[in-house]
């Protein structure tokens, strides 16, 4: 088996990942997880998908990451990577669909409003 290449989205980050036998090291945009992720919370995130289908350690994951804030691009990567163990074994599939990592959030920020001081947020209204 070779490289198996997706990617996932997640407002406006993308995660391209190439996923290839190894020995279980994940680097993104050319540095180390626990460097480009610093909160374990989203080391965490990354790590579900591989943690769910018990390989964790098996597989290198090598990433590139682009747009949007640390949070959604950890979140883009981890529905990338499920992806991805999905293409290598569709096993997987039932356990990380019941997580639902398999699902892409589609949620995006509501753009702002002429007239108006945020998407929602109107401006400060006095009748006097």
């Amino acid at each position: 088996m070779d490289t198996i290449n997706t990617s996932g989205r997640r407002k406006t980050s993308v995660a391209r990942v190439y996923l290839t036998p190894g020995t279980g090291k994940i680097t993104v945009n050319k540095k180390e997880v626990a460097n480009y992720f610093p909160t374990l919370e989203q080391q965490y995130k990354v790590n579900q998908p591989l943690e769910i289908c018990e390989v964790a350690g098996q597989y290198d994951v090598n990433a590139n990451l682009a747009g949007g804030g640390i949070t959604g691009q950890a979140e883009a990567l981890r529905l990338a990577i499920a992806k991805a163990l999905v293409e290598i074994n569709e096993e997987y599939k039932p356990k990380l669909r019941a997580e639902g990592l398999l699902t892409r959030d589609n949620r995006m920020v509501e753009r702002k409003k002429p007239g108006q001081k945020k998407a929602r947020k109107k401006f400060q209204f006095s009748k006097r």
